[in-house]
């Protein structure tokens, strides 16, 4: 039977990157009455005002961003995008990039841990590959993709989420993507090019040196010529990190809320806040990555993130760990007796 939340919905056409900045500037909000409807009843269950903190928090977003009262977990997913980047060449990574297809092919196996993140959770995965044997191109000497290579994936992520989905957790992979997300970074947010630049894959010494160079000549000498944040993004990023942007679009149309996964992820997406601030309210920082510029950038973006654990493996992981925290919210939100209901004496006011 179809219902609101699975009924097909229309989207754009997005063919030039002019389309994506209309669509930016028409956003829909989130929904007025369901996230009245989820403040009016926390007050009434079987605790103090306020004892389940973030939870709480949490279970009023859901409503607002699904558009519905309670909200609901049924159908819960994982989209992975990856991609190869032309500035590995500059000896940004610890690994080949061959690893990134050999990654991608244990995901579709099932045997890393993002796969057994999604067992636990009760999350359905999905991994996209985004032409890997076309790295973009090198960010260090020009931009990472023609406007057409950009609209494609973009375009691919936009229209990746399918309708009906309560909750999206996005990550991805792609060896050298630090290098770009710290790029976007210094571009958008500016400070150092030190000040966002990590050991990814695990690099130190001389080859840490020669990532911090890389981000510095990839802004001097090709960030500085955007036109504005989503411009940036082209230059700057991969098709991976602009399908991710896409997806969160595309979210936001759908009326998905958006779990988004460590510093690649959220710099993917930072170029919408950017470019339209409040693009990314329907979205959660599921977890602060060890990567050093993670939590310098979601101070920039104003986000508390919703898990401390010193991960950063990617690939969507802290995202689908997060799920639980989502899961947890809306079933106490949904499930809790009220005062009324058991019983219960209220406070005497």
């Amino acid at each position: 039977m179809e219902t609101p939340r699975t009924r097909k919905r229309m989207l754009p056409a997005l063919e030039i990157m002019d389309d994506i900045r209309g669509v930016l500037d028409t956003l829909p909000g989130p929904d007025v009455a369901a996230r009245a409807a989820a403040r009016e009843r926390e007050p009434t269950l079987t605790k103090p005002p306020g004892a389940l903190g973030r939870l709480e928090d949490l279970a009023e977003w859901l409503a607002a961003w699904q558009g519905r009262h309670p909200p609901g977990m049924a159908t819960v997913r994982a989209r992975l995008f990856a991609g190869n980047h032309g500035v590995v060449a500059q000896g940004v990574s610890a690994y080949p990039a061959e690893v990134t297809a050999q990654m991608v092919a244990n995901f579709e196996a099932g045997g890393a841990a993002v796969n057994q993140l999604c067992q636990t959770m009760g999350v359905e995965l999905a991994v996209d590959a985004l032409a890997l044997e076309r790295p973009t191109g090198d960010i260090t000497v020009g931009p990472a993709m023609d406007e057409s290579q950009f609209m494609d994936a973009f375009r691919f992520g936009f229209g990746s989420v399918p309708d009906g989905t309560d909750l999206l957790a996005l990550g991805e992979m792609g060896i050298g993507n630090t290098t770009s997300a710290a790029a976007i970074c210094h571009q958008l947010h500016g400070g150092r090019a030190a000040d966002w630049t990590g050991p990814g894959t695990g690099v130190a010494g001389s080859a840490l040196e020669a990532k911090i160079k890389a981000v510095e000549r990839a802004v001097r000498d090709n960030g500085t010529e955007a036109m504005d944040p989503l411009d940036a993004l082209r230059r700057l990023g991969g098709r991976e990190l602009a399908a991710i942007a896409g997806a969160v679009l595309g979210a936001r149309l759908r009326r998905v809320p958006v779990l988004l996964d460590g510093f690649v992820c959220l710099a993917a997406a930072a170029p919408l806040a950017a470019q339209a601030p409040g693009t990314l309210d329907h979205c959660q920082a599921a977890h602060v990555s060890a990567e050093p510029g993670h939590r310098r950038l979601l101070d920039a973006l104003g986000m508390t993130p919703l898990l401390d654990l010193g991960m950063r493996l990617g690939e969507g992981s802290g995202a689908v760990l997060a799920v639980a925290l989502v899961r947890a919210a809306a079933q106490c939100h949904a499930g809790m007796a009220t005062f009324a209901d058991a019983g219960v004496s209220g406070r005497d006011d």
